[in-house]
């Protein structure tokens, strides 16, 4: 039973799918669905995941991820993975994963902490020269490397706040006109039910929206993090 708007963001209320079962079926087809050898012949859905690797695709040719070998099949998988848990969530009943900060920094924090530590194997040099910006004055030198490292240190929080916070604020709203849905069905007149039902048949298609583009811009910031990297 629910007690309040945020009870369906914990998962110790055995809703329907509360225990990251939804979460490790997605992984595994997403895997599955990139896995073409598993196949003697191409499925007929290989055009849609040709679709969403093509939209990643374009992205990547615009960065320098486009050097690193398998990173567009990793942010491919990513963002079929992302978009398969966003709309899951707007499922009634069904546990929202993407919700969880814990999530969406496993997510984030292994690709952020892959690229630096790949750059700093690769060429530390360069990491510490793209510490201090070209031209800085030199009595400033010390607080613009400090700046420019907390800047990096933060990427990987400032990104998975970002998906969490947009996905949970989804929730809550609609789960506040489900609340008030559901008293104009006993206390108020048509008119009102009619024009709740609009709005929140309006906003789910709003956040169904919300869902795609937080999975893109996800995606987006990781590759635009390994323009950084000294290929």
């Amino acid at each position: 039973m629910l007690v309040d708007i945020f009870s369906s963001f914990d998962d110790n209320n055995q809703v329907f799918m509360s225990l990251y079962f939804l979460m490790w079926g997605f992984s595994l087809l997403t895997v599955l669905l990139f896995s073409s050898s598993y196949w003697l012949t191409v499925p007929r859905y290989d055009t849609i995941i040709k679709t969403f690797k093509e939209t990643v695709t374009s992205q990547i040719f615009r960065s320098f991820g486009f050097n690193m070998g398998g990173f567009i099949n990793v942010v491919t998988g990513l963002f079929l993975f992302l978009i398969f848990m966003n709309l899951s969530g707007l499922i009634p009943y069904v546990f929202s994963t993407t919700s969880h900060l814990a999530v969406s920094l496993s997510l984030g924090l292994p690709l952020w902490l892959s690229l630096i530590i790949s750059a700093i194997f690769f060429n530390p040099s360069s990491v510490v020269a793209g510490l201090l910006p070209m031209g800085a004055p030199a009595p400033l030198n010390p607080f613009l490397v400090i700046i420019e490292t907390v800047s990096i240190l933060v990427r990987p929080i400032t990104l998975s706040v970002r998906l969490t916070a947009n996905m949970s604020a989804g929730h809550i709203v609609l789960t506040l006109i489900g609340n008030y849905l559901t008293a104009s069905f006993f206390m108020s007149s048509m008119f009102s039910m009619l024009l709740l039902i609009s709005i929140q048949v309006l906003y789910t298609i709003f956040e169904f929206g919300i869902s795609l583009i937080q999975a893109y811009i996800f995606c987006l910031l990781i590759t635009l993090y390994s323009d950084e990297h000294p290929h």
